[in-house]
């Protein structure tokens, strides 16, 4: 079910780029990395009402945050570009928006793996 919904939201979205012969790939190894973030993220949040552990809810937030970034990354490839600039930069600081949430991920992670009982 997780993979008809992702599959039916952005593939379409990445349709006008599967034709060049490179960017498939690149393409679909995003879209895999949704699919798996979201089944991660799904029993992760199943699992935290039953342990209600730290460690639980942080692997949980850091798996939200690779749906979102890998979902930045697929919306990226599939808007036009203009010129070098991404369309998900953060304007001041020239930074992408999928880099934050990639920070937010590693620290949520090793905060929950470090983190002692």
């Amino acid at each position: 079910m997780l993979f008809v919904l992702v599959t039916a939201i952005l593939v379409p979205l990445s349709i006008p780029h599967m034709t060049h012969p490179s960017m498939i790939y690149h393409i679909l190894l995003h879209l895999g990395g949704v699919i798996i973030a979201a089944f991660l993220s799904v029993v992760s949040t199943l699992a935290y009402p039953r342990t209600a552990s730290l460690k639980v809810l942080l692997m949980t937030i850091g798996f939200a945050s690779l749906v979102v970034v890998e979902v930045l990354y697929v919306l990226d490839l599939s808007i036009p570009m203009i010129g070098t600039m991404h369309f998900f930069d953060i304007p001041i600081t020239n930074i992408e928006l999928s880099h934050v949430f990639l920070i937010i991920m590693l620290v949520t992670f090793s905060t929950g793996v470090l983190k002692m009982n």
